[in-house]
């Protein structure tokens, strides 16, 4: 299993828009994808989940990756987080 944490950057944190592009991302990932915020956690591949989280600018999300390309999986969620959030 694998372990990332990101800081929000966005001002508008973790909204519609790239809440969608991160599930698009983590869908395409064949491993299992899990955020933690806050104390609460969802699946990163299910759009209402990862939007329940409520997460805003300085938050941290931690994402939890476990599978068979864990290492190459993890790696394109940190140039995800890096490039939109």
């Amino acid at each position: 299993m694998q372990k990332y944490t990101y800081t929000i950057k966005d001002e508008e944190g973790l909204h519609a828009r790239p809440a969608g592009l991160l599930v698009k991302c983590a869908q395409k990932c064949s491993s299992k994808v899990t955020i933690e915020c806050k104390g609460h956690s969802a699946d990163a591949k299910r759009l209402f989940a990862v939007m329940g989280l409520g997460a805003g600018k300085n938050d941290q999300l931690t994402f939890s990756i476990e599978g068979p390309k864990e290492d190459t999986d993890c790696a394109t969620l940190k140039s995800f987080c890096t490039a939109h959030l």
